[in-house]
């Protein structure tokens, strides 16, 4: 991230404002408080060292460590991490029904209804205290999730990860935001995992290789969560092509085009895969057209 002269710290919130571009508060982003702090908790520790380092260099600092990961031997997205870099300016308009996803009042006033009992929905899971979010993107459901407990929100591109950190801070929320593959090996076991709309990204032959590495991250008695995509053609954009043979072409605002996974599954496909996955109290239902929930606990 850049030197800020004016910030909301990454880590309490506070606000602060920097006297010189030489104050590492400014490169870091961290209220002085926090930065005393930083001999007794890692992320602080890391946010200062990369600081200290940029601030010497003149350029700005690395916005957190990066977990990387091959992917699964079937993966074929290796463009994926570039097109939702270049999607992050835009993402949220999925979400908003704005430009090209603006589907006419009545496909919008559902979508609206589906989306805020999708909101509902996980709003009312019993998540916590320590929560992963793989694939958190823009941060969309961040901020309910960090109201819910210790959240840690990982994606494998950065830009989409900096507006997800704004969204935090705006609600006053604070949470753990890291550059991290969603195939990367746990580090830890936590309590609950949330994944919005990435299963769909999981191509089928991978799917159960993804559900074990789930497992791994949660501790017995976990939840997993999720939600994702229906096979509604209102749900993408207007000059979206039709989807075919799991594979979806998206196009942004600017013309540029991408090819990636799109597995639209369903619910008994999904309650299968995570019965066999050994989940236990497996449900996955819908909101009727847009969006897939899904919760299942580890034994």
């Amino acid at each position: 991230m850049p030197f800020r002269e004016r910030f909301d710290c990454l880590w309490c919130g506070a606000p602060h404002e920097t006297r010189t571009p030489e104050d590492v508060e400014g490169w870091a982003q961290l209220c002085p408080t926090c930065i005393g702090r930083a001999g007794e908790n890692g992320f602080l520790r890391f946010r200062l060292k990369a600081a200290l380092a940029e601030r010497a260099r003149g350029t700005a600092p690395t916005a957190a460590p990066i977990a990387v990961a091959d992917g699964p031997p079937n993966h074929p997205d290796r463009g994926m991490v570039e097109y939702y870099e270049a999607r992050a300016p835009e993402y949220d308009d999925f979400y908003l029904r704005r430009g090209r996803y603006d589907r006419g009042s009545i496909a919008n006033a559902v979508w609206q209804s589906e989306l805020d009992r999708a909101t509902l929905w996980l709003d009312s899971l019993p998540l916590g205290p320590v929560i992963v979010e793989l694939a958190a993107g823009t941060g969309w459901w961040s901020p309910l999730l960090a109201q819910k407990g210790e959240l840690w929100a990982f994606d494998a591109a950065e830009a989409p990860l900096d507006r997800a950190r704004s969204r935090l801070l705006a609600h006053r929320l604070r949470a753990h935001l890291h550059v991290r593959d969603a195939w990367a090996e746990p580090d830890r076991e936590v309590d609950s995992l949330f994944a919005g709309f990435w299963l769909s990204h999981v191509p089928r032959a991978d799917l159960a290789s993804f559900l074990a590495l789930v497992r791994r991250w949660l501790r017995p008695g976990g939840t997993f969560a999720f939600i994702d995509s229906l096979p509604d053609p209102e749900s993408g954009a207007a000059d979206h092509p039709s989807p075919a043979d799991d594979r979806s072409v998206r196009r942004l605002s600017d013309g540029r085009e991408f090819e990636i996974t799109k597995v639209y599954y369903t619910p008994v496909e999904l309650e299968a895969a995570l019965g066999d996955a050994g989940f236990g109290a497996a449900e996955v239902t819908t909101t009727g057209r847009f969006f897939l929930l899904g919760r299942a606990t580890t034994r």
